[in-house]
């Protein structure tokens, strides 16, 4: 593993510490057993890799310090931790960091009666998880999707309501595909209060689990990333205290379109974690595989397909962390809700998530039969980026929301 793998401008001494402590978690406790991941339906490998991840500290890293909290506020520290672990298993990694995620909201407005509830259970010695319910079926009379995060829309979309009674919000409606739905400890429900009011109407709420009017669906069966549990989440009367709304109107807004910006630069590190993986994974094929009486690696086509799948990692690593470091660096780039910031996290999430839909394909026509086989980690990483592609949006938008950065761009 080469120190000279990331540029010195992005990374603090910290940061390389961390990447060797997160390379080593991987190669220990996920390489030996993530071919096991996608048949783990008690959840018993998944948990107990989750619990090692608490253990490093994940978990509390971004609440507060008075809360026993890490205080972590660094994007690009982020990058480099869901790059490792999606090395592992981007499933694994997703259901790790997506209870910051969740808690971000709260922990950027100073959310007092949110964190006094939650934060000391999340940072405590055992295994938590959070989830960011945003994504709604879609229907006949349109919303859901990405039609939430699609910022011309305003929220407008958004067809979960919280209502104010007396000193709780009442919140009714359907959430589709959040990250842990089912099996996390607290939620952070998008809803509007009102979808004429656009922005205004927009509001986070934070909903503890069990609760009486939360309940679920099955889980999905999906081609890949089952590390990562999703299923249709119904909120028929829930009730939460008046205090659980993150912040207020138009301040949950920008926060809800903060959690969309980061999400993107970061699960951009997450395609270049699998990207990474599988090249790995193939390189050390072509290199025993002879064909010609020579390695596969050594007949030019063969070079060449590696020569692209590296180029792509590559700059798609350095760009992830270079928005990432404009994210962090205000100062200079300023806030990270703009369009500006919006539009070079998209590139970021775009970019890399067809890097790795591109380095896995090639990694699989490499390898032939024997990179379609469980026994080799190619056909995972394979399945698993596929939806790296899809979600937060998808490409589509993803591509509406680089132009952003460029033009006035209404769509």
């Amino acid at each position: 593993m080469s120190e000279k793998k990331y540029l010195d401008v992005f990374l603090k001494e910290e940061d390389l510490m961390a990447r060797e402590m997160f390379h080593g978690f991987v190669e220990k406790e996920i390489m030996p057993v993530r071919h096991l991941v996608d048949d783990d339906n008690d959840f018993m490998i998944v948990n107990r890799i989750l619990q090692g991840l608490t253990n490093l500290g994940v978990q509390k890293a971004a609440f507060p310090l008075e809360y026993g909290g890490g205080g972590a506020a660094s994007i690009v520290s982020a990058a480099i931790m869901h790059e490792e672990l999606a090395r592992g298993d981007s499933g694994i990694a997703t259901s790790a960091t997506v209870t910051t995620w969740a808690f971000l909201p709260a922990i950027i407005a100073g959310n007092k009666a949110v964190l006094d509830h939650f934060a000391p259970m999340f940072c405590g010695d055992a295994l938590k998880l959070g989830c960011f319910a945003i994504t709604e079926p879609g229907g006949t009379h349109g919303g859901g999707g990405c039609d939430i995060e699609n910022p011309s829309l305003q929220g407008r979309k958004i067809r979960t309501v919280a209502r104010l009674e007396g000193d709780e919000w009442v919140i009714n409606g359907q959430k589709a595909w959040g990250s842990n739905a089912g099996v996390a400890d607290a939620y952070c429900i998008v809803c509007t209060t009102d979808p004429d009011l656009g922005d205004e109407g927009i509001a986070l709420m934070y909903v503890p689990s069990p609760c009486e009017g939360l309940s679920f669906g099955k889980f999905e069966n999906k081609a890949g990333m089952q590390g990562d549990k999703n299923c249709m989440m119904f909120l028929e009367d829930v009730r939460v205290p008046k205090g659980f709304r993150a912040a207020g109107p138009g301040a949950d807004a920008q926060l809800m379109h903060n959690n969309v910006i980061a999400a993107r630069i970061l699960t951009g590190a997450l395609a270049v974690g699998n990207a990474q993986g599988a090249f790995e994974t193939v390189l050390k094929y072509a290199g025993e595989r002879i064909v010609a009486d020579k390695p596969i690696r050594q007949h030019s086509i063969c070079a060449g397909m590696l020569a692209d799948m590296a180029i792509g990692i590559e700059t798609a690593r350095n760009y992830c962390l270079a928005a990432a470091y404009m994210y962090d660096h205000t100062e200079t780039y300023g806030p990270p809700v703009s369009d500006f910031m919006l539009s070079r996290a998209s590139i970021a999430k775009t970019y890399a998530a067809d890097v790795a839909v591109m380095v896995t394909n090639k990694a699989m026509e490499l390898m032939g039969s024997y990179g379609y086989v469980r026994d080799y980690h190619v056909e995972k990483y394979w399945r698993d980026c596929k939806i790296i592609q899809l979600w937060e949006g998808g490409a589509q938008l993803g591509r509406f929301d680089v132009c952003r950065g460029y033009y006035e761009c209404n769509l």
